[in-house]
């Protein structure tokens, strides 16, 4: 019996091989380009929040980009941990992702006593999206008009009050960070996000508080509101009459609302690396450079292994600063 010049005896090994093990099928499934079917965008937060100005925008250029349908699922409540859960319990397929702020990611491990999931062990970073900086804000109807004078007031009046968003949030940790290194003892007031908590610091309830710059910019603009400094490293391009607290006298402070993009822990590292590529390319885009633009963002596109690293340094940071203001919730 002959045997054919085309009869390869490897190739029959191989197939021979892969076929007793019922792996054929599922290596060709594998070679299946991403994405497939339409995208979700998980956001932890209601909309209209200031992480729906990261993911909109991203949403749009993910798709154009990669033809598929992005499409955005506003998950509000717990601080962000439902939305951040339900992404954790999604199939690591590429095809459900997280745009988030810092909260359920470096504080809330901190601040709650039970948390659904581990976002060091069930999420893979894959890009840093934005990064606002905090802007230290009063009443103009204290009379301070610098930070100086702010100073002076807080440590003069122990139990000086000050407002944020809600317990254990950036805006509530930064202020525990300024009375701390102020050396003043200072009390804080909690809301129900930042739209009340600004209506009661314009209203003249609370005399100062910190919050992002894309939520306050406009009450600043509008002088209901009066910035004394800004929590970033550089002073901001839209509040450039407006010194760092560094330059006003208070070093050590640096804090951000920044706003992140991660994927479900097991999804293939050829698809984290896709997506992180696809979603560089559109955060260097014309329309996507404006949104910086217009919310004094910074640019922050980075690499999986870059953002990973940015977020075990902020997890470090606001667990101290958890267990310095006391905060828990059950």
């Amino acid at each position: 019996m002959s045997i054919p010049e085309s009869f390869d005896p490897s190739r029959r090994t191989v197939i021979g091989g892969l076929a007793a093990l019922g792996l054929g099928a599922p290596l060709f499934a594998q070679a299946e380009a991403w994405p497939a079917k339409p995208v979700t965008m998980v956001v932890p937060w209601p909309p209209g929040g200031p992480s729906d100005i990261a993911a909109r925008p991203l949403a749009k250029g993910l798709q154009d980009l990669l033809g598929k349908p992005f499409v955005i699922d506003n998950r509000g409540g717990s601080g962000g941990n439902i939305g951040t859960a339900a992404v954790t319990m999604a199939p690591a397929d590429g095809h459900t992702l997280l745009v988030t702020s810092s909260a359920p990611i470096v504080i809330n491990p901190s601040l709650y006593r039970k948390m659904a999931f581990d976002p060091a062990k069930d999420l893979i970073p894959v890009t840093n999206v934005i990064k606002v900086p905090q802007v230290l804000v009063v009443h103009p109807g204290l009379g301070v008009n610098d930070l100086q004078g702010l100073l002076a007031q807080v440590r003069a009046k122990p139990g000086f009050v000050f407002g944020s968003s809600g317990n254990g949030t950036p805006q509530h940790l930064t202020g525990e960070l300024f009375a701390d290194a102020a050396r003043a003892q200072m009390t804080h007031v909690p809301y129900k996000g930042s739209a009340p908590a600004i209506s009661d610091l314009m209203a003249g309830h609370v005399p100062m508080l910190f919050d992002s710059l894309s939520s306050i910019l406009p009450h600043i603009r509008s002088g209901k509101v009066r910035a004394l400094a800004t929590a970033g490293a550089k002073r901001s391009p839209l509040l450039p009459q407006v010194p760092t607290l560094a330059e006003a006298g208070l070093p050590g402070i640096e804090s951000y609302g920044w706003y992140g993009l991660f994927v479900r822990a097991g999804t293939p590292a050829s698809i984290v690396q896709q997506l992180s590529e696809a979603a560089l390319k559109v955060m260097k885009s014309p329309d996507f450079q404006r949104v910086l633009a217009e919310t004094g963002s910074d640019f922050v596109g980075d690499t999986p292994a870059a953002f990973a690293a940015f977020v075990r340094t902020e997890t470090e940071k606001w667990s101290r600063l958890v267990k310095l203001s006391g905060a828990t919730i059950d």
